[in-house]
């Protein structure tokens, strides 16, 4: 497992520049509904493009004042809701985005090699504003680096309560398509509304929601083992103190399609199905719980579609939910590599088949009545970032070589492989200790197991 460098210090020649709307936009107060008012999304997501050519900046400036006028809530500014002080809303008040040019000695094909393995030291790449809290940043932040030799970096924070993946790219996708084509219009209209999602009233609550509950303790036919639960969670919290390690797996459409083939013909699957189960087995192999531990596998679906009526296009808020497979260490993690993905990749479609219309009204009513955050003691989270068209963004030079989030230390990232359709990039962090354990079984075992399946055909041919 190679280590990996810090990148050299970025400077400012200027100080940051408040990137405002065009023209007048409307003075209002934007309604975030339970969906984007979550506490777990109370954060940015961070995006990081390199390209191999750099774009004029005030060029960039330019096109984003503009297509500020129609996504003018990512120039207002958060604050508490005064009906309701557990509750966040946009002032949208056209205050601006804020934007910084930055300068680094390095070059593209520097940065390329040394994002095989990110690290922390990226987050020099994206201007720190100097805040007390979220509410004091602006919901948009921009920086971009200019590169020895040509070349650029872009990063962007977009506030997680205005946008989720999807809608942080229909966003990325305007703005570049003004750049490029700046008397057009937008393929796609902004929608801001969020009061399709308002909770009922009175709120109705029908599930139970485990993706927000407690891990419950489980106990066994030998008898109780909650001691050895509480100890070994106790030092996995202990352990998780410890420097994170970043990991980052290709995998190409071979090796997933391989993955695929382990549940067929009894299960069919996708794609995500499978690495997901896959991910979260090695996971869990590379932390080494007791057995009889319950474990989760938290992971985002979009539910735009199964609403009624159905969240209209260009809809930018947060319109998905979390899915929770559940189920013991023991069950997932076995002897027979192809019971247990098979076990895995069931619960992660049984949880996916739960998500109707209902479930996410009852979440939605859940949250009008409990401000919770997801149950993450024992729980791998993925957000899938792979189908989204992020790697696709092109400002006019091209488009990018490289592309990936700036910082992933507390969920697992399901990214494109800019270049290979259908490829996908793993991106977790995991404690130091475990770091090589997890690549072992997320390479290693699968090669193996890909290896006496061939073996087992080969026999059966001749």
């Amino acid at each position: 497992m190679s280590e990996s460098s810090e990148i050299p210090d970025c400077y400012y020649q200027n100080q940051p520049d408040l990137v405002l709307p065009r023209s007048p936009t409307p003075r209002d107060t934007l309604y975030l509904s339970n969906l984007d008012d979550q506490k777990f999304l109370r954060f940015s997501i961070k995006y990081l493009y390199l390209y191999k050519k750099s774009v004029n900046v005030e060029t960039l400036k330019c096109s984003l004042s503009r297509v500020l006028v129609d996504y003018y809530p990512l120039a207002g500014r958060l604050r508490i809701s005064e009906e309701d002080e557990g509750k966040l809303e946009v002032d949208c008040n056209g205050e601006g985005a804020l934007f910084a040019e930055a300068f680094m000695d390095f070059t593209a094909e520097e940065f390329l090699e040394a994002s095989r393995r990110p690290n922390r030291s990226w987050r020099k790449l994206l201007y720190r504003v100097d805040a007390r809290n979220l509410l004091d940043i602006p919901p948009l932040v921009i920086q971009v680096t200019n590169l020895k030799g040509g070349g650029m970096i872009l990063c962007t924070a977009i506030n997680h309560c205005l946008c989720d993946g999807i809608g942080t790219s229909q966003f990325l996708q305007a703005w570049a398509h003004l750049t490029t084509k700046s008397n057009d219009p937008l393929p796609i209209s902004p929608f801001h509304d969020r009061h399709l999602l308002r909770p009922r009233s009175p709120p109705n609550i029908t599930f139970t929601h485990p993706e927000y509950s407690a891990t419950a303790v489980a106990t066994t036919t030998a008898g109780d083992d909650t001691g050895i639960q509480s100890q070994w969670l106790e030092e996995m919290l202990q352990s998780q103190s410890q420097s994170l390690v970043p990991i980052s797996l290709t995998f190409n459409p071979s090796q997933i399609l391989h993955l695929k083939k382990l549940c067929f013909p009894s299960l069919k699957c996708t794609s995500f199905e499978a690495l997901a189960s896959h991910t979260w087995r090695s996971w869990i192999q590379s932390l080494n719980p007791p057995s009889s531990l319950k474990i989760k596998l938290l992971f985002s679906v979009n539910v735009r579609k199964k609403l009624k009526p159905e969240l209209p296009r260009g809809y930018y808020g947060n319109g998905f939910v979390l899915g929770c497979a559940e189920t013991t260490v023991k069950e997932l993690v076995g002897a027979n590599y192809y019971s247990n993905i098979h076990h895995g990749v069931k619960l992660v479609q049984e949880a996916k088949a739960v998500l109707t219309e209902e479930y996410v009204r009852s979440m939605i009513d859940y949250l009008e009545e409990r401000r919770v955050k997801p149950d993450l003691s024992m729980s791998l989270v993925i957000s899938q970032w792979a189908k989204l068209g992020l790697e696709d963004l092109d400002f006019g030079e091209g488009k990018p070589i490289h592309m990936g989030p700036l910082a992933s230390e507390i969920y697992c990232i399901f990214l494109p492989l800019v270049g290979e359709l259908d490829g996908i990039r793993v991106l977790v962090s995991v404690p130091e200790s475990v770091a090589e354990k997890f690549e072992y079984y997320m390479n290693f075992m699968m090669g193996r197991e890909q290896e006496e399946e061939e073996e087992v055909t080969s026999l059966h041919c001749n």
